[in-house]
């Protein structure tokens, strides 16, 4: 391997483990965070029915939540910027036998064209994807591109309390309600085992527009 990685295992409730590789170099995309791990496994608990759905998955980093996704029976492409590629490209690769579904990896830099991910998906996932103050507009701005109507977006982040991460989560949320309704899914309703207090699942639909 031309860098060191290391293998993190994600059970599934039925058959083997997701085998993910990490990167020990090379930022924020090249490990499984936590935030992953409680959306993938909320996604086993069956809440959102995915076989047959189209489903994008923002910031994949290592993939693991489309990943999963695509051993539900999904259809799903995971996005990353161009340097993470090759790291989806070989998670994929490791875990195709258990894929039901399909999935793929493509270069989506958010703020940019998103014509060849129309039409909307079935459900966007997000996995701890506003940590900069310079990405929220972008993010937004995709997100707003990529949904239609019906489009589910499930946004799980980690709640950090850390230097300005307490603004940046709340100016995110804030501008995201201008265009978006959002409601915290309990935490009772998520993965018995990988679940935690300061870790939160939203559910997020585009506002109805109302008049002519």
């Amino acid at each position: 391997a031309a860098m060191a990685g290391f293998v993190r295992e994600l059970e599934r409730r039925a058959g083997p483990a997701l085998r993910l590789e990490q990167r020990a170099a090379g930022g924020v995309g090249c490990v499984v965070w936590d935030a992953a791990l409680v959306l993938a496994k909320f996604l086993e608990t069956g809440a959102c029915p995915l076989a047959r759905r189209h489903v994008l998955e923002l910031g994949a980093g290592t993939g693991a939540v489309g990943i999963m996704a695509a051993t539900l029976g999904a259809n799903v492409t995971v996005t990353d910027l161009e340097e993470l590629q090759e790291l989806l490209m070989v998670n994929i690769e490791n875990n195709k036998h258990l894929v039901t579904g399909s999935v793929r990896a493509k270069v989506l830099k958010w703020g940019e064209d998103v014509t060849e991910f129309q039409p909307p998906p079935d459900y966007i996932l997000m996995a701890d994807c506003i940590y900069y103050e310079e990405s929220l507009e972008p993010l937004l701005r995709t997100l707003k591109d990529l949904t239609g109507p019906d489009t589910c977006v499930l946004c799980c982040y980690e709640q950090r309390t850390m230097g300005k991460n307490p603004e940046i989560e709340r100016k995110y949320f804030e501008l995201l309600q201008r265009d978006f309704e959002l409601e915290e899914i309990p935490l009772d309703r998520h993965d018995e085992e990988f679940r935690s207090e300061d870790i939160h699942i939203v559910s997020i639909h585009r506002k109805r527009t109302v008049g002519p």
